[in-house]
């Protein structure tokens, strides 16, 4: 991913958060049919010795496991990159002070990504299935009223939908961060594009762009 030193985000409790906060995850791959791209939820754990890891499970029926069955062994797994895309919008001009001064502003487009790349390994055993399962209902039902859990449903239709998923770790092996934030343009425009951004219902982004300009 090209990089500009102003948009280069390195410090891993970012990057961590970046992928925590937004976990549907693209994963890419490249197979004997060529590239290949799955939107899959994520969960980031970070408590194994070997480094974190990326978990999730895809449908049995899904052909991408398939190029994890390779290191499902124990060997070294498929080389793979999963993509987390923040928050992102379109930045006018017209919000720039500075552009209605000088009129040397153009159009942009403000963003936050991260790219994990590493190598997949199959794991199609029900143990691991169930603790992804389990870990990623916590996860997004943490905000519910009465957070749904596994033993709301029978078991024996946990059962039936747990024999047509596949578990999937990837061993993170470098992050790449970016967050493209306005930082090369002065404080009045940076506050401009924040308010032009709140002011069209971009609230996310906005918020991010003033956390850059406080960190």
């Amino acid at each position: 991913m090209y990089i500009p030193a102003p948009y280069a985000e390195s410090r891993t409790e970012e990057l961590h958060r970046m992928i925590r906060e937004h976990s549907l995850g693209m994963l890419v791959t490249h197979g004997p049919a060529g590239l290949d791209a799955n939107h899959i939820p994520f969960l980031l754990d970070t408590s194994a010795e070997t480094g974190p890891r990326l978990l999730a499970h895809v449908a049995r029926a899904n052909p991408v496991w398939q190029m994890g069955a390779a290191g499902s062994g124990g060997t070294d797994g498929t080389e793979v990159m999963v993509v987390f895309r923040g928050p992102s919008a379109y930045i006018s001009p017209n919000w720039y002070p500075g552009k209605h001064e000088t009129h040397r502003r153009v159009p942009t487009w403000n963003y936050e990504v991260v790219h994990a790349h590493g190598r997949m390994r199959m794991r199609d055993d029900e143990k691991f299935v169930r603790g992804v399962i389990a870990r990623l209902t916590r996860q997004h039902e943490a905000s519910q009223p009465e957070p749904w859990k596994m033993g709301d449903a029978p078991p024996d239709y946990i059962a039936e939908l747990m024999a047509h998923i596949v578990g999937i770790e990837i061993q993170v092996e470098r992050l790449e961060g970016k967050r493209k934030l306005n930082q090369h343009h002065s404080a009045e425009d940076r506050q401009g594009a924040i308010e032009g951004l709140e002011a069209s219902g971009s609230a996310a982004l906005a918020q991010a762009m003033k956390a850059a300009a406080g960190s």
